[in-house]
């Protein structure tokens, strides 16, 4: 899973979004021009073109059968909120519906003062409860900074896989049956594959660690889950059913934050999944200078096949940077520091080779098998 770029790839764009060899060295291109990212999304739209078929009715069904089967709970259910467009506006959808939601928020230590702001103001005009999952920071530290010194690029592993983590735990410990997710074709439904790594692959994490951490710390304080306990464990044993009502209506990202800023004073924090200032940082500079890769491509590509921009908007903005030169500098000595990594070792950090997660101990097989199991059971 992923692969290390080829300085010598031939360049080449896609026709219909923005994604190119820069995003995926190994893109492929059918005889239009047109990448197999964009067929892929294709493909996920009609798997879920039923869902919008009268989906305001289906929504409208599945929340009655909800908030019938939680009558007698406290909650009907949870909703995994970090500040950002998608989840805030998800909770505002909740409440439309009648929901009784639990916020749930889970602070790795690189909330960003606007990320924290929107999640109050939203939670609050709501009269949501909302419960923040604080973990422990020398844990977070040693592993994030385990993360920068092995290689891989998807750096935002640590933080990902104990969001997961501790909300499903979160549910399963207060009883909470159902979790609503904010993922979504219109902002998600394309991703480079090139530098992903399997955020819930415990094996993966504890080796990676193992190799590149400090030892400083046992991980014992990590929130973790497995991978089967990922497709399986929260779905059958200890159901927890995950949710996406996003993918039931017509979402528009420039509508939900019009609406997000208009009734609740939200504020937008520039670029997806900028409310974490770890994640700005490993996609505006760890990602760039390391792997010389622009990851708004994939978020723009993603807009761009969702209806939400035109190519040519998309190519326009690809070329604004989203930060000057001194705040990235800045920002990178914020990161560092924090971190407790030196000039020296981000330099040797930027200059090793650059690893895959076949690099470390894994569970990809284990992983695709459960994959195409949960497809078998779906299609049954």
């Amino acid at each position: 899973m992923g692969s290390t770029p080829n300085k010598t790839t031939e360049y080449k764009i896609c026709k219909r979004c923005i994604m190119d060899t820069t995003s995926d060295p190994n893109l492929i291109l059918d005889e239009n021009g047109v990448c197999n990212y964009c067929h892929e999304y294709d493909s996920m739209y009609e798997e879920r073109k039923h869902l919008r078929e009268n989906g305001e009715q289906q929504l409208r069904d599945l929340f009655a059968k909800i908030k019938n089967e939680c009558r007698n709970d406290e909650y009907d259910c949870a909703l995994g909120i970090s500040g950002g467009v998608d989840s805030s506006y998800l909770l505002h959808l909740a409440y439309q519906y009648g929901l009784r939601v639990l916020a749930v928020h889970v602070d790795a230590g690189w909330n960003s003062e606007i990320a924290v702001q929107n999640i109050e103001k939203v939670c609050s005009k709501l009269g949501y409860d909302l419960q923040t999952i604080v973990m422990d920071w020398p844990t977070i530290k040693e592993l994030q900074r385990a993360y920068l010194f092995s290689g891989l690029a998807n750096q935002d592993v640590p933080q990902d896989h104990c969001f997961i983590a501790s909300v499903r735990q979160y549910c399963k410990k207060y009883r909470i049956k159902y979790l609503l997710s904010g993922w979504n074709l219109a902002t998600e439904g394309i991703l480079s594959h090139a530098f992903q790594q399997n955020a819930h692959d415990w094996i993966n994490i504890k080796d990676v660690y193992k190799k590149c951490g400090r030892g400083r710390i046992s991980l014992k304080k990590y929130t973790h889950i497995s991978v089967w306990n990922h497709y399986f464990g929260y779905r059958f044993f200890y159901p927890v059913k995950e949710i996406m009502p996003l993918c039931y209506i017509d979402y528009s990202k420039k509508d939900a934050i019009k609406l997000l800023e208009e009734e609740y004073g939200w504020k937008y924090y520039g670029g997806k999944h900028y409310e974490s200032r770890f994640t700005r940082f490993f996609q505006e500079v760890y990602l760039p200078k390391k792997y010389g890769w622009e990851k708004r491509r994939d978020h723009i590509s993603s807009l761009i096949v969702g209806g939400e921009m035109t190519r040519e908007e998309g190519l326009k903005e690809i070329e604004i940077p989203t930060a000057t030169e001194q705040q990235l500098r800045e920002e990178t000595e914020y990161i560092l520091k924090k971190l407790d990594v030196t000039e020296e070792e981000w330099n040797s950090i930027l200059s090793a080779p650059n690893k895959t997660v076949n690099d470390y101990k894994n569970e990809i097989g284990l992983d695709e098998f459960f994959v195409k199991a949960k497809k078998m059971i779906i299609r049954k």
